[in-house]
């Protein structure tokens, strides 16, 4: 007799066509746009117009050490996941400092670069890493990515910032967990800036008031611009504060100017831009990227703006207390202002909790081929994993927020 046909017969694993796309000019941009939209948590940072300008600004590009090899999974003429993968030679402008790794790999005579990082340039916020539209497909697109690092003979794989379900699919498939610090500000729904002070503990209040009037007293003003209201002139005179912050720390700036100016032409709606004036003239700007997506039911679930990252910033004069004022107490007025639910300080920099920006876990996931050195890492992670989750337990007991006030 023959043997029944099971009742449920299990489905057939998708099958998805890889390519490798050395030019953001190479890849579709609206389904790119359009994949990264549907992601849980999406950012400005990978839109394509973003990626592309940095590739043809020459900012990011085999010449400066980032050399693109953008990752997607195709099923049916459809985009079903996608990666922004660059070949390193190096490890600057990562902000997850992996140099000792690479010390390691040099004293022992075994080659560290080129490696693969998945990860925006110069830019560490946290966000969807592996674009994808389902589970499955994220999974396949991890496995892709992996494989492919290992055929291509790179020493490693590294997923920067990456939004939770990066993470869990990363732990999964046997990756390794780096966890880092950063500090973000979250709107607790504040009616103004007053109403947002009053939630601090009172030596907080009275330190933020007192930077704020010593700005105020130097004669001082704030204007801001977003978007297409941000014109030529504005950008020049950013720029010319951001290049001078680089060169005073003795390092030409990792962007160029065509880097902005693509972003005026082509992203605007991404960009704010604080600028502070003295006497009539212009002496300090910040800039400021807002989370902006199309609202159709296909893409961004929530209205823009939801979260503002504080980025770049500058002064040609110096001011006591300026920095603060122009790089989180204009930004927060703004979002509270504009209802805006979380404002990203970035990485490092306690000082930034005395602006009530709290610490949070940013979390990263390696791949090393070699497998003595990837042991070796693992016991490291987890050494560094209990100092980071003290140096995060520490933090928090030192919160500015009133108890009443929660935070």
């Amino acid at each position: 007799m023959a043997r029944p046909e099971p009742l449920h017969q299990p489905l057939p694993a998708p099958t998805y066509e890889l390519r490798v796309a050395d030019s953001p000019a190479h890849i579709d941009s609206a389904a790119w746009d359009a994949l990264l939209a549907r992601q849980s948590h999406p950012t400005p940072f990978l839109r394509h117009a973003y990626l592309a300008a940095l590739h043809d600004s020459s900012s990011a590009t085999p010449r400066t050490g980032w050399a693109p090899r953008f990752v997607t999974l195709w099923q049916g003429g459809v985009l079903a996941a996608a990666c922004a993968l660059y070949l390193k030679s190096h490890s600057y402008g990562e902000y997850v400092f992996d140099w000792a790794w690479a010390n390691a790999y040099e004293q022992h005579g075994v080659p560290y670069y080129p490696k693969a990082v998945a990860a925006v340039p110069f830019t560490p916020v946290p966000g969807t890493r592996l674009l994808a539209r389902d589970a499955a497909a994220r999974s396949a697109l991890l496995r892709a990515l992996v494989d492919w690092c290992r055929a291509q003979d790179l020493s490693s794989l590294h997923l920067l910032f990456m939004a939770q379900e990066d993470v869990q699919e990363a732990q999964a498939q046997g990756l390794m967990l780096r966890h880092t610090v950063q500090f973000h500000w979250q709107n607790a729904g504040y009616r103004d800036f007053d109403d947002f002070l009053a939630s601090l503990s009172q030596d907080k209040r009275k330190k933020i008031r007192q930077e704020r009037h010593k700005v105020q007293e130097a004669g001082v003003t704030f204007r801001w611009a977003r978007g297409a209201q941000i014109t030529p002139a504005d950008w020049d005179f950013f720029y010319r504060c951001y290049e001078r912050t680089y060169l005073e720390h003795g390092n030409p700036p990792y962007l160029a100017r065509d880097f902005f100016a693509r972003m005026a032409a082509h992203l605007p709606e991404a960009w704010l831009l604080f600028v502070a004036e003295r006497s009539g003239r212009p002496i300090a700007s910040s800039l400021i990227a807002i989370s902006a997506f199309p609202s159709s039911a296909e893409c961004q679930k929530n209205p823009e703006p939801l979260v503002a990252y504080g980025r770049y910033w500058g002064a040609l004069e110096r001011v006591d207390c300026l920095h603060f004022e122009a790089c989180y107490y204009q930004p927060l007025q703004w979002c509270i202002a504009h209802g805006v639910r979380r404002f990203e300080g970035g990485a490092q920099g306690e000082h930034k909790m005395a602006r009530a920006l709290m610490p949070v876990q940013a979390t990263s996931a390696h791949w090393l081929a070699h497998p003595a050195f990837a042991d070796a890492v693992q016991r490291f992670l987890e050494r560094e994993g209990e100092g980071v989750a003290h140096y995060l337990e520490e933090l928090h007991a030192h919160s500015p927020f009133r108890r009443e006030a929660g935070g």
